[in-house]
């Protein structure tokens, strides 16, 4: 197969359906939205002379960023090893091996930055093992972002105006890239980021999560805070009730993030009459078979699992809150640094 070849049939997958879901509420349904930020870093590594053919990609990942390298990789001959952790779960353990990833898994967090800061730090030593290797680094390098003028662009075309995106945030590529580009022809864009308790992202005191590819235990570059007019934060329980939802009632068969996504956006869609939001969904629900959509597993591992899920958000005076529910802030396209701290406690 010739290389232009490769990358058109490539782009079929890129691309995500648009699924109406209500009035002027669609979900951007991504058969694995992290195809297209790998395709674009190795393409652009590539011309840059910075990855050679046969050569090694060594990147953190514990989701779908590495399975979209371990596929690329395994179609363009390069070798990759991928430091994970905990929440690279034993079905994708086994793909990427099928693959001919080598995987490197960390035990132990880092005492202030989590899994996410002890698996750079795994990488770091793996990158001076190996000189000449390339390190996509999904949580800084701009090309991460920049792949997403293709969504902004296919959204536009088929949707025309778009009054808000919603989506959860992890490296934070698409919700960053997306909504800059969207923003050239739409400035007055609502932009919502979707979190989960104990993410550093944007603000959360940092503890260890339940929900794979979403939040972070420290702050990457590529999470662009100017762009977020508002942030949600979910419990895992909320979350993978909503994902049940988008599969029972819409016939959706989609992962925690995008049941995340669904939540806020239906919320918004309905309190926001007349308007047009796009809610994104990153992969299917392939991954959470035995775990997420099992619901003794359910019962056994996520508290709150058997409560009645809530039906809007608490609005709170600041990220740094202890969340027990759905909770909102107003972030007011502010940088993280700018968002004020808790008012002090009464006497």
């Amino acid at each position: 197969m010739s290389a232009d070849l490769f990358v058109r049939n490539l782009e079929d997958f890129e691309n995500p359906r648009l699924v109406p879901l209500g009035d002027g509420f669609h979900l951007s349904a991504f058969f694995l939205m992290k195809l297209l930020p790998a395709r674009y870093m190795l393409d652009q590594a590539v011309a840059r002379g910075e990855l050679s053919p046969g050569g090694l990609i060594c990147e953190s990942s514990s989701g779908t960023f590495a399975l979209s390298l371990a596929m690329l990789a395994a179609r363009q001959g390069f070798r990759l090893l991928i430091v994970g952790d905990w929440a690279l779960d034993t079905d994708l353990r086994r793909r990427l091996r099928q693959l001919g990833t080598d995987i490197d898994i960390v035990d132990e967090p880092h005492p202030t930055g989590g899994f996410q800061l002890a698996r750079l730090e795994r990488l770091q030593h793996h990158l001076q093992r190996n000189p000449g290797s390339y390190w996509p680094s999904q949580y800084s390098n701009p090309d991460n972002p920049a792949s997403y003028a293709k969504v902004a662009a296919h959204l536009i075309d088929r949707l025309g105006r778009i009054d808000c995106l919603v989506g959860p945030v992890g490296s934070g590529g698409s919700m960053s890239g997306t909504a800059r580009y969207l923003r050239y022809l739409f400035p007055n864009l609502t932009v919502i980021g979707v979190d989960t308790f104990h993410s550093a992202l944007f603000g959360q005191p940092n503890a260890l999560r339940q929900i794979s590819g979403l939040g972070g235990g420290i702050v990457p570059d590529n999470v662009d805070h100017t762009q977020f007019d508002e942030v949600h934060w979910l419990s895992a329980a909320e979350i993978f009730k909503a994902m049940h939802e988008l599969h029972s009632r819409h016939g959706l068969f989609m992962g925690p993030t995008s049941g995340a996504s669904y939540r806020v956006a239906q919320w918004w869609s309905m309190t926001h009459p007349g308007k047009s939001v796009v809610a994104f969904g990153p992969d299917e629900g392939h991954r959470y078979v035995n775990t997420s959509y099992d619901d003794d597993w359910l019962a056994r591992t996520i508290e709150g699992w058997d409560q009645p899920a809530s039906l809007a958000p608490v609005e709170i005076a600041s990220p740094t809150e202890t969340l027990t529910g759905w909770s909102r802030f107003p972030w007011a396209r502010r940088r993280l640094a700018d968002v004020p701290p808790p008012p002090p406690p009464r006497a």
